[in-house]
Protein backbone atom coordinates (compact mmCIF):
# COMPACT_ATOMS: atom_id res chain seq x y z
CA UNK A 1 0.00 0.00 0.00
CA UNK A 2 1.45 3.38 -1.00
CA UNK A 3 1.57 6.14 1.56
CA UNK A 4 1.50 9.93 1.07
CA UNK A 5 4.88 11.62 0.92
CA UNK A 6 4.88 13.89 3.96
CA UNK A 7 8.09 15.90 4.29
CA UNK A 8 8.03 17.42 7.78
CA UNK A 9 6.10 19.35 10.38
CA UNK A 10 5.36 22.79 8.94
CA UNK A 11 3.35 24.92 11.32
CA UNK A 12 1.03 25.23 14.30
CA UNK A 13 -1.93 27.61 14.55
CA UNK A 14 -3.00 28.63 18.06
CA UNK A 15 -5.80 30.84 19.30
CA UNK A 16 -4.97 33.24 22.09
CA UNK A 17 -7.11 35.47 24.30
CA UNK A 18 -4.87 38.55 24.14
CA UNK A 19 -2.77 39.06 21.01
CA UNK A 20 -0.59 41.81 22.47
CA UNK A 21 0.26 39.67 25.49
CA UNK A 22 1.05 36.66 23.28
CA UNK A 23 3.18 38.87 20.99
CA UNK A 24 5.21 40.09 23.94
CA UNK A 25 5.96 36.52 24.97
CA UNK A 26 6.88 35.12 21.55
CA UNK A 27 8.52 38.18 19.98
CA UNK A 28 9.90 40.33 22.79
CA UNK A 29 11.01 37.51 25.10
CA UNK A 30 11.63 34.49 22.82
CA UNK A 31 12.85 36.60 19.89
CA UNK A 32 10.71 35.04 17.16
CA UNK A 33 10.47 36.92 13.88
CA UNK A 34 7.29 38.58 12.59
CA UNK A 35 6.37 37.91 8.95
CA UNK A 36 2.83 39.30 8.85
CA UNK A 37 0.74 41.08 11.44
CA UNK A 38 -2.78 42.41 11.72
CA UNK A 39 -5.52 43.02 14.24
CA UNK A 40 -6.64 39.39 14.14
CA UNK A 41 -3.37 37.48 14.05
CA UNK A 42 0.37 37.38 13.76
CA UNK A 43 2.56 35.03 11.70
CA UNK A 44 5.96 34.09 13.16
CA UNK A 45 9.04 32.06 12.23
CA UNK A 46 12.50 31.11 13.40
CA UNK A 47 15.64 32.32 11.67
CA UNK A 48 15.95 29.11 9.61
CA UNK A 49 12.26 28.91 8.66
CA UNK A 50 11.67 30.22 5.13
CA UNK A 51 7.91 30.12 5.75
CA UNK A 52 5.82 31.14 8.73
CA UNK A 53 5.70 28.28 11.22
CA UNK A 54 3.51 29.67 14.00
CA UNK A 55 0.31 31.66 13.72
CA UNK A 56 -1.22 33.28 16.78
CA UNK A 57 -4.87 34.04 16.11
CA UNK A 58 -7.13 36.11 18.32
CA UNK A 59 -10.01 33.91 19.43
CA UNK A 60 -12.20 32.78 22.29
CA UNK A 61 -10.94 30.00 24.50
CA UNK A 62 -7.29 29.13 23.77
CA UNK A 63 -6.99 26.08 21.53
CA UNK A 64 -5.01 24.51 18.70
CA UNK A 65 -6.71 25.30 15.39
CA UNK A 66 -4.46 23.07 13.30
CA UNK A 67 -1.17 21.24 12.98
CA UNK A 68 0.38 21.75 9.53
CA UNK A 69 2.53 19.29 7.59
CA UNK A 70 4.51 20.03 4.44
CA UNK A 71 4.06 17.45 1.66
CA UNK A 72 6.24 16.68 -1.36
CA UNK A 73 3.88 17.55 -4.24
CA UNK A 74 0.48 19.08 -4.99
CA UNK A 75 -0.74 15.62 -5.98
CA UNK A 76 -0.02 14.42 -2.44
CA UNK A 77 -2.99 16.54 -1.33
CA UNK A 78 -5.22 14.61 -3.75
CA UNK A 79 -3.87 11.36 -2.35
CA UNK A 80 -4.62 12.46 1.21
CA UNK A 81 -8.09 13.61 0.19
CA UNK A 82 -8.83 10.17 -1.28
CA UNK A 83 -7.70 8.64 2.01
CA UNK A 84 -10.07 10.91 3.93
CA UNK A 85 -12.96 10.03 1.62
CA UNK A 86 -12.26 6.29 1.86
CA UNK A 87 -12.21 6.43 5.66
CA UNK A 88 -15.10 8.87 6.02
CA UNK A 89 -12.96 11.47 7.80
CA UNK A 90 -14.18 15.10 7.95
CA UNK A 91 -12.09 17.14 5.52
CA UNK A 92 -12.11 20.32 3.43
CA UNK A 93 -9.89 22.42 1.21
CA UNK A 94 -8.69 25.68 2.76
CA UNK A 95 -6.44 28.63 2.01
CA UNK A 96 -4.24 30.60 4.39
CA UNK A 97 -1.89 33.53 3.99
CA UNK A 98 1.14 32.34 1.97
CA UNK A 99 -0.53 28.90 1.63
CA UNK A 100 -2.90 28.96 -1.40
CA UNK A 101 -3.92 25.29 -1.22
CA UNK A 102 -4.32 23.28 1.96
CA UNK A 103 -6.24 20.18 2.92
CA UNK A 104 -7.63 19.95 6.45
CA UNK A 105 -8.46 16.50 7.83
CA UNK A 106 -9.85 15.67 11.25
CA UNK A 107 -7.92 12.46 11.82
CA UNK A 108 -9.53 9.33 13.33
CA UNK A 109 -8.33 10.42 16.78
CA UNK A 110 -9.82 13.92 16.66
CA UNK A 111 -6.74 15.99 15.74
CA UNK A 112 -7.02 18.81 13.14
CA UNK A 113 -4.26 18.03 10.65
CA UNK A 114 -3.59 20.32 7.68
CA UNK A 115 -1.41 19.47 4.69
CA UNK A 116 0.13 21.85 2.13
CA UNK A 117 2.74 21.95 -0.61
CA UNK A 118 2.74 25.49 -2.01
CA UNK A 119 3.99 28.22 0.28
CA UNK A 120 5.47 31.68 -0.23
CA UNK A 121 9.18 31.57 0.52
CA UNK A 122 10.65 34.51 2.42
CA UNK A 123 14.28 35.63 2.62
CA UNK A 124 16.35 33.43 4.88
CA UNK A 125 17.40 35.00 8.19
CA UNK A 126 19.86 32.31 9.26
CA UNK A 127 22.93 34.38 8.37
CA UNK A 128 21.39 37.78 9.07
CA UNK A 129 22.94 37.70 12.50
CA UNK A 130 22.38 41.42 12.80
CA UNK A 131 18.64 40.73 12.92
CA UNK A 132 18.71 37.88 15.44
CA UNK A 133 17.07 38.55 18.77
CA UNK A 134 17.00 36.61 22.01
CA UNK A 135 18.45 33.09 21.75
CA UNK A 136 18.04 32.90 17.95
CA UNK A 137 15.28 30.28 17.69
CA UNK A 138 15.99 28.33 14.49
CA UNK A 139 13.09 26.26 13.16
CA UNK A 140 9.97 24.37 14.06
CA UNK A 141 10.82 20.79 15.02
CA UNK A 142 7.87 18.71 16.26
CA UNK A 143 4.55 18.42 18.03
CA UNK A 144 3.66 16.10 20.91
CA UNK A 145 0.03 15.07 21.34
CA UNK A 146 -1.98 13.52 24.18
CA UNK A 147 -4.05 10.53 23.04
CA UNK A 148 -5.89 7.87 25.08
CA UNK A 149 -5.08 5.20 22.46
CA UNK A 150 -1.38 5.67 21.78
CA UNK A 151 -0.72 2.31 20.12
CA UNK A 152 -3.65 2.69 17.70
CA UNK A 153 -2.73 6.24 16.73
CA UNK A 154 0.94 5.38 16.32
CA UNK A 155 0.11 2.43 14.10
CA UNK A 156 -2.26 4.56 11.97
CA UNK A 157 0.34 7.24 11.29
CA UNK A 158 2.98 4.66 10.46
CA UNK A 159 0.76 2.59 8.17
CA UNK A 160 -1.37 5.32 6.56
CA UNK A 161 1.02 8.28 6.48
CA UNK A 162 4.47 6.74 6.38
CA UNK A 163 5.85 7.99 9.69
CA UNK A 164 8.82 5.99 10.99
CA UNK A 165 9.15 4.95 14.62
CA UNK A 166 12.31 6.07 16.44
CA UNK A 167 11.65 5.58 20.17
CA UNK A 168 8.83 4.26 22.34
CA UNK A 169 7.97 3.50 25.97
CA UNK A 170 6.36 0.32 27.25
CA UNK A 171 5.29 -0.90 30.65
CA UNK A 172 6.22 -4.30 32.09
CA UNK A 173 3.23 -5.85 30.33
CA UNK A 174 4.38 -4.69 26.87
CA UNK A 175 1.72 -1.96 26.62
CA UNK A 176 2.80 1.12 24.65
CA UNK A 177 2.58 4.44 26.55
CA UNK A 178 4.26 6.81 24.10
CA UNK A 179 5.82 6.85 20.62
CA UNK A 180 8.16 9.18 18.72
CA UNK A 181 7.92 9.18 14.91
CA UNK A 182 9.60 11.16 12.16
CA UNK A 183 9.50 12.12 8.50
CA UNK A 184 12.40 14.58 8.21
CA UNK A 185 15.21 12.41 9.57
CA UNK A 186 15.68 13.44 13.19
CA UNK A 187 13.99 11.93 16.25
CA UNK A 188 10.47 13.16 15.58
CA UNK A 189 8.02 15.35 13.77
CA UNK A 190 5.15 13.78 15.72
CA UNK A 191 5.10 12.25 19.20
CA UNK A 192 2.08 10.68 20.89
CA UNK A 193 1.82 10.45 24.66
CA UNK A 194 -0.70 8.60 26.78
CA UNK A 195 -3.27 10.85 28.39
CA UNK A 196 -6.68 12.45 28.17
CA UNK A 197 -7.15 13.51 24.57
CA UNK A 198 -7.20 14.64 21.92
CA UNK A 199 -5.08 17.50 23.26
CA UNK A 200 -1.70 19.02 22.45
CA UNK A 201 1.04 18.37 24.96
CA UNK A 202 3.52 20.77 23.33
CA UNK A 203 5.04 22.08 20.13
CA UNK A 204 8.78 22.56 19.78
CA UNK A 205 11.40 24.74 18.14
CA UNK A 206 14.99 23.70 17.52
CA UNK A 207 17.97 25.82 18.64
CA UNK A 208 21.63 25.45 17.64
CA UNK A 209 22.94 24.39 21.08
CA UNK A 210 22.25 24.20 24.78
CA UNK A 211 23.91 27.54 25.47
CA UNK A 212 21.07 29.26 23.59
CA UNK A 213 18.57 27.61 25.91
CA UNK A 214 20.53 28.79 28.94
CA UNK A 215 20.58 32.28 27.41
CA UNK A 216 16.79 32.23 27.15
CA UNK A 217 16.54 31.31 30.84
CA UNK A 218 18.62 34.38 31.64
CA UNK A 219 16.44 36.55 29.37
CA UNK A 220 13.29 35.37 31.14
CA UNK A 221 14.87 35.92 34.55
CA UNK A 222 16.05 39.39 33.58
CA UNK A 223 12.54 40.29 32.43
CA UNK A 224 11.09 38.86 35.68
CA UNK A 225 9.23 36.36 33.49
CA UNK A 226 10.78 33.22 34.97
CA UNK A 227 7.30 31.98 35.93
CA UNK A 228 6.89 30.93 32.28
CA UNK A 229 9.46 28.16 32.89
CA UNK A 230 7.64 24.90 33.62
CA UNK A 231 10.45 22.36 33.41
CA UNK A 232 14.18 22.29 32.75
CA UNK A 233 16.64 23.03 31.44
CA UNK A 234 17.71 19.41 31.26
CA UNK A 235 18.50 16.49 28.98
CA UNK A 236 15.98 13.87 27.92
CA UNK A 237 16.94 10.21 27.80
CA UNK A 238 14.43 9.82 24.98
CA UNK A 239 15.82 11.78 21.98
CA UNK A 240 18.99 12.81 23.92
CA UNK A 241 17.71 16.37 23.52
CA UNK A 242 18.67 19.31 25.72
CA UNK A 243 15.37 21.00 26.52
CA UNK A 244 13.39 23.73 28.21
CA UNK A 245 9.60 23.76 28.58
CA UNK A 246 7.69 27.02 28.83
CA UNK A 247 4.02 27.88 29.21
CA UNK A 248 2.84 30.87 27.17
CA UNK A 249 0.33 33.40 28.55
CA UNK A 250 -2.59 31.22 27.37
CA UNK A 251 -1.19 28.03 28.85
CA UNK A 252 0.07 26.52 25.58
CA UNK A 253 3.28 24.56 26.19
CA UNK A 254 6.34 25.20 24.00
CA UNK A 255 9.60 23.28 24.12
CA UNK A 256 12.97 24.71 23.12
CA UNK A 257 14.94 21.73 21.86
CA UNK A 258 18.43 20.80 20.62
CA UNK A 259 21.10 18.08 20.41
CA UNK A 260 19.03 15.14 19.20
CA UNK A 261 20.33 12.74 16.53
CA UNK A 262 19.83 11.52 12.94
CA UNK A 263 17.42 8.70 12.09
CA UNK A 264 17.74 8.60 8.29
CA UNK A 265 19.04 5.03 7.95
CA UNK A 266 16.30 2.81 6.51
CA UNK A 267 17.28 0.02 8.92
CA UNK A 268 17.21 2.26 12.00
CA UNK A 269 16.09 0.18 14.97
CA UNK A 270 13.56 1.91 17.28
CA UNK A 271 14.76 2.37 20.85
CA UNK A 272 12.64 0.94 23.66
CA UNK A 273 12.35 2.59 27.06
CA UNK A 274 10.70 1.19 30.17
CA UNK A 275 7.83 3.37 31.30
CA UNK A 276 9.21 3.51 34.84
CA UNK A 277 12.82 4.28 33.90
CA UNK A 278 13.07 7.87 35.11
CA UNK A 279 16.08 8.45 32.82
CA UNK A 280 13.74 8.41 29.83
CA UNK A 281 12.31 11.81 30.78
CA UNK A 282 15.43 13.23 32.42
CA UNK A 283 18.73 11.53 31.65
CA UNK A 284 20.27 13.03 34.78
CA UNK A 285 17.48 11.68 36.97
CA UNK A 286 14.72 13.58 38.71
CA UNK A 287 11.00 13.52 37.92
CA UNK A 288 8.91 16.02 35.96
CA UNK A 289 6.13 18.07 37.58
CA UNK A 290 2.70 16.41 37.62
CA UNK A 291 1.26 19.10 35.30
CA UNK A 292 3.66 17.93 32.58
CA UNK A 293 1.72 14.64 32.45
CA UNK A 294 -1.80 16.02 32.91
CA UNK A 295 -2.19 19.49 31.35
CA UNK A 296 -2.48 20.27 27.64
CA UNK A 297 -4.21 22.43 25.02
CA UNK A 298 -7.63 21.56 23.62
CA UNK A 299 -7.94 21.10 19.85
CA UNK A 300 -10.50 22.48 17.41
CA UNK A 301 -13.19 20.35 15.77
CA UNK A 302 -14.23 20.55 12.12
CA UNK A 303 -17.18 22.81 13.05
CA UNK A 304 -15.02 25.30 14.96
CA UNK A 305 -15.85 24.02 18.43
CA UNK A 306 -13.67 21.99 20.76
CA UNK A 307 -13.18 18.27 20.30
CA UNK A 308 -14.49 16.43 23.40
CA UNK A 309 -11.81 14.55 25.27
CA UNK A 310 -11.69 10.97 26.47
CA UNK A 311 -9.70 9.66 29.41
CA UNK A 312 -7.12 6.98 28.76
CA UNK A 313 -7.78 3.39 29.76
CA UNK A 314 -4.17 3.31 30.99
CA UNK A 315 -4.25 4.39 34.60
CA UNK A 316 -1.51 5.83 36.72
CA UNK A 317 0.98 8.57 36.00
CA UNK A 318 4.75 7.92 35.94
CA UNK A 319 6.81 9.31 38.79
CA UNK A 320 6.33 13.05 39.17
CA UNK A 321 6.92 16.01 41.46
CA UNK A 322 3.71 16.76 43.35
Amino acid sequence: MSVPEIVRIGHVVLTVADLARARHFYVDLLGMNVLHEGSGGIYLRGVEDREWSLKLELGGSPRVRQFGFKVATDSTLDELERLAVDLGLPHRRETERDRPAMLRIQDPFGFPMTYYYQSVRHPWLLQRYDLHRGPGISRIDHVNLFCPTVADMGAWYQQRQGFRLTEYTEDKHGVTWAVWMHRKGNVHDLAITNGTGPRMHHFAYWLPDGNRIMQLCDILAGARAEAHIERGPGRHGISNAFYLYLRDPDGHRIELYTSDYLTVDPDFEPIRWDRDDIRRQQLWGGPAPKCWFTEGSMVESEDGGLVPTTESVLTGVPTYIS
